[in-house]
């Protein structure tokens, strides 16, 4: 794997572990034990540096015992927030003078650190989100191919190609940073989308005002002190946990503001959308807005598939870390001629999932977020049975402490159905029979999003036209619809699903720039050509 020795080399990511070899088991147990003993830590809010008390304060309960404090952070009053945003922009003008090479060698160097911590992360994930140990692991796996990644992009930019010559001219382009941005994370992948968002934005030369998840800030704190000790200066990243209530609104629409990253439900993404488009007295540019907002997604089963791999691919895609995933598998759409074989073999697997508390090494089925998701999906599953589906396995609350619902699964879904439309982000997955693969694919393409799918097929003719047809971002073959890796499946989605940002693709680290062309006149040319822009 890369370390700091070798920055130069292709980034490769990371392996996830599956903890089967005693070593890494008895590391995870050990990690586990020093953040149980660190329970009910505070984090301050941090603004340029400085650690601020303030009156109010967010709890951070463990969702698979709710009585549990993990950590407790500060909440920001909108005071704090303003004067956050008026300091990164300070900071910004020292900042953006960094050399991009200085910059990725922060992230080189924050990725080592995180390598060396893994398991201190992980344990953090099980508490504080409920992730399983490998759901865990790959989380910290992926917040450190975001770090990789992004430093090695962040040189890449520092080195633009070269121009379509032009007589009498020396012109250089130069990718140049926004300013302000506000990155406002998701709880479900709490480090590695957090430390990815915020990442990109600072080695591209921005400064962060980081607002987190109230479900997930403890995390968050941890990597800002991370930075820190790496020696990200301060006032680069301000991290300010708050109230979407209190705090969102007014950071979205600060006229320093440059640009918002965010990734979470369609409502809010839209409404910062909408705030950001509004121009505010003094602003002087239009904000840029980053964001990726969940899915509706389907795995497509064709009649000619391998089944018992269609199953496999959607009860791991489905029901991984409880469906609270925004590429889970919450559809599978299929053919008719074999739907009863693959429902059963769906049903089967469901009910082997083991449902427990994630700190144990074998739980699979983990608890959701917190209560209102838990009554959230319940009623969903009360939905789709008023609206004539049947529930085939699960189908209610687990009986156990914390906000546990059985992996669900609901046969005879109308296409039309709300459970068939509706974003539900749990462990429920609704099965539709499809006429045929026409059928199956109209119907993959019938919601307002577009983030994964997938299709099971022996016929590369189906696969290709799937390609051609199926909308999504993100679209997989004869495997599941959940696990991108970063720099081999750039993510992002279509539709509502956001702004096909492309997370850990090429694309993805220009959106926090600004391209600069400057041209210069050789002596003794002419006065270049005429006409044009």
């Amino acid at each position: 794997m890369p370390t700091t020795l070798d920055r130069h080399a292709p980034f490769v990511n990371e392996t996830i572990r599956t903890f089967a070899d005693a070593e890494d088991a008895a590391s995870m147990r050990d990690a586990l034990a020093r953040a149980r003993a660190a329970l009910g830590r505070h984090h301050p809010v941090v603004i340029g540096g400085r650690e601020i008390e303030t009156s109010a304060r967010i709890s951070s309960y463990n969702p698979a015992r709710p009585k549990e404090l993990v950590a407790t952070v500060g909440s920001a009053s909108q005071g704090d927030a303003l004067a956050a945003v008026e300091d990164a922009a300070a900071t910004f003008e020292r900042w953006k003078r960094v050399p991009a090479e200085t910059r990725a060698g922060m992230l080189f160097d924050a990725a080592a650190a995180v390598r060396r911590r893994r398991d201190d992360f992980n344990a953090l994930l099980v508490l504080e989100v409920g992730k399983s140990w490998i759901e865990a692991d790959a989380d910290s796996a992926e917040a450190i191919d975001f770090l990789e990644f992004y430093a090695r992009e962040a040189l890449r930019y520092a080195s633009p190609p070269a121009l379509v010559p032009a007589a009498g001219e020396d012109n250089r382009l130069t990718y140049i940073p926004l300013g302000v941005g506000l990155v406002i994370p998701p709880w479900n992948f709490a480090f590695a989308i957090m430390a990815g968002m915020t990442a990109a934005a600072l080695v591209a030369g921005n400064t962060v005002v980081l607002k987190p998840s109230s479900d997930s800030p403890a995390i968050a704190a941890v990597f800002v002190q991370l930075l820190q000790e790496v020696g990200v200066p301060p006032g680069v990243v301000n991290f300010v946990p708050g109230s979407g209530r209190t705090i969102g609104d007014a950071l979205v629409a600060h006229p320093k503001t440059r640009f918002v990253a965010f990734t979470g439900s369609k409502e809010v993404g839209l409404r910062v959308n909408e705030l950001a488009a509004k121009t505010q007295p003094g602003q002087i540019w239009i904000k840029r807005v980053v964001a990726e907002m969940g899915g509706k997604d389907s795995i497509v089963v064709a009649a000619d598939a391998d089944l018992d791999a269609a199953a496999d691919g959607i009860v791991a895609s489905a029901f991984g870390f409880a469906g609270q995933k925004c590429s889970a598998c919450s559809r599978a759409i299929i053919d008719a001629s074999v739907y009863d074989a693959v429902a059963a073999k769906i049903v089967a697997r469901t009910k082997a999932l083991a449902i427990g508390d994630p700190a144990d090494q074998g739980t699979y089925v983990c608890p959701v977020i917190n209560e209102s998701a838990l009554t959230s999906i319940v009623s969903y599953i009360e939905k789709a049975k008023s609206e004539g589906g049947t529930v085939l396995a699960g189908g209610r609350r687990a009986e156990r402490e914390g906000w546990f619902v059985e992996p669900t699964v609901v046969g005879d879904v109308s296409r039309e159905a709300t459970i068939a439309l509706e974003e539900i982000f749990g462990p429920v997955l609704a099965l539709i029979r499809a006429d045929d693969f026409d059928d199956a694919l109209a119907i993959a393409n019938n919601t307002e999003f577009g983030l994964t799918g997938a299709v099971y097929s022996a016929d590369d003719a189906k696969l290709e036209r799937a390609r051609d047809e199926f909308h999504v971002g993100n679209l997989y073959f004869n495997r599941k619809c959940t696990g991108a890796l970063v720099g081999a499946h750039p993510f992002g989605g279509f539709n509502m699903s956001g702004t096909d940002s492309k997370a850990g693709g090429a694309d993805y680290l220009g959106l926090f720039l600004q391209a600069k062309m400057a041209s210069k006149k050789i002596a003794g040319a002419g006065n270049g050509r005429a006409g044009g822009e």
